[in-house]
């Protein structure tokens, strides 16, 4: 890679330019970072469910419960998501590709033919999800030409498919799954459970 410099008119040291990062590039590698895919979800003022197919979904804080999503900052489903207030994230299982494309399509009504159901918190909530998480947003942050939208937990559902079911993942830009002999336990299982779940200052999840 090439790097220019260019001079420093108060002190004259050469001042290293940012290098520039080829945008395909940048898609392709972080292509290779294996993710699940939710549909965040929620209702409008006149009560029209909207969603739209969210791959930029993580956990961010055990204590308070966080997580966060990232929206472009032109969606319409994120408007409504800002002046609703609260959301819905709805973890896909392997078998809901069809429903995985509809939220990540421009149909105007991506809720025809998908089940779905209003919670008890009064978000729209998808059938056959491996897991819901409602949310009220909590803070917003500017992340380029996305937004950084941190939500704060308030319920979560696990559902009749999440004991055997697998989830929808996305990797290199296509649908992929787990193989059935790539599921067992590795040997520093209980490591990992106990990393994720303590909560110092020098851990992350």
């Amino acid at each position: 890679m090439n790097v220019t410099a260019s001079a420093d008119p108060a002190d004259g040291a050469p001042e290293a330019a940012e290098p520039t990062i080829d945008p395909r590039q940048f898609r392709n590698t972080i292509g290779q970072f294996c993710t699940g895919i939710t549909v965040i979800t929620t209702f409008t003022d006149d009560n029209t469910p909207v969603g739209f197919a969210c791959q930029s979904f993580a956990s961010l804080s055990l204590d308070p419960p966080l997580v966060l999503f990232c929206p472009t900052k032109g969606s319409r489903s994120w408007a409504a998501i800002e002046a609703n207030g609260r959301f819905c994230a709805n973890v896909l299982a392997e078998e809901q590709q069809p429903v995985c494309a509809r939220f990540g399509s421009r149909e105007p009504d991506k809720f025809a033919g998908t089940d779905w159901h209003t919670s008890e918190l009064g978000l729209p909530r998808l059938d056959n999800s491996l897991a819901t998480i409602e949310c009220a947003v909590d803070r917003v942050v500017d992340g380029g030409d996305h937004y950084v939208v941190i939500g704060r937990v308030l319920a979560m559902t696990e559902t009749a498919a999440t004991k055997n079911g697998r989830p929808l993942l996305f990797y290199r830009g296509q649908y992929t799954a787990i193989e059935p002999d790539k599921t067992t336990p590795a040997p520093w299982r209980a490591d990992l459970d106990d990393f994720l779940t303590t909560t110092t200052l020098d851990t992350w999840l």
